[in-house]
């Protein structure tokens, strides 16, 4: 039984997923089993999920409530009720890089109980100047995130530090004990982390865990748009999901 599942939450991703698919088949780590969770989609993306033939066993799972919080979190306690003790995540329109695997089974088997991995911008979607943008933003929105209250107090066991929901791993004890992902309201990566926080200081930060994230928001909000949702400040008139 593999320990290691790697699960991603989907919904109409049929553009992107099979790139996601083949960035995972590449991974030097394959000892792994991965679960696509199909969000209710209503193009191809669960049918090219069953289709793909991987070095690894490949599950497609359907969950009809939506939001990426129900995704992740029905996706994650499948995996553990049957035999996952170690749980990678990342999102259907991402490229983890080849060591992506081997750097979250190093984190969590060294003693990490969530491991945090670095984001970069897709190279395919933007040019440099929008790559660069990117980089600048989701350093700013960390800072942002230290130096707010609700990030802040002695319930704490561990710094804030933003992490990115495409690119974490976390044990299955862990992610029991802590409550899970929440299911809404979205976006709900903020909300996981700090109920981490609150459970443990076991959290580790890796430069060599990483996933090159998709800027489709860059596109669909603009400049001052994308800037108020990674800063927390919500997606406004707009949809939560930029597609």
């Amino acid at each position: 039984m593999t320990q290691l599942w790697v699960i991603v939450p989907a919904y109409d991703e049929a553009a992107r997923i099979q790139q996601t698919l083949d960035a995972l088949a590449a991974q030097t780590d394959t000892g792994f089993e991965l679960l696509v969770v199909d969000n209710g989609s209503t193009d191809g993306t669960a049918d090219i999920a069953r289709a793909f033939r991987a070095p690894f066993p490949v599950h497609v799972l359907v969950e009809t409530e939506k939001g990426v919080g129900c995704a992740v979190d029905t996706g994650f306690r499948y995996a553990i009720a049957h035999g996952a003790r170690l749980l990678a995540r990342t999102d259907a329109d991402c490229l983890p890089r080849p060591g992506w695997v081997a750097a979250a089974r190093a984190g969590l088997t060294g003693g990490a109980g969530l491991v945090c991995g670095r984001i970069t911008a897709r190279r395919d979607e933007h040019g440099l100047l929008g790559r660069a943008f990117f980089s600048g933003l989701v350093a700013v929105a960390a800072a942002f995130g230290r130096l707010r209250p609700a990030h802040r107090g002695s319930g704490y066991k561990a710094p804030y530090r933003m992490h990115a929901g495409n690119n974490m791993a976390i044990t299955a004890e862990l992610y029991e004990a802590c409550g899970g992902m929440p299911r809404r309201p979205s976006p709900t990566d903020r909300t996981f982390l700090n109920r981490v926080r609150r459970t443990t200081s076991a959290i580790r930060h890796s430069r060599t865990m990483v996933v090159e994230n998709s800027t489709r928001r860059l596109a669909a909000y603009g400049i001052t748009g994308t800037a108020k949702w990674y800063l927390g400040r919500g997606s406004g008139p707009l949809t939560a999901d930029p597609r």
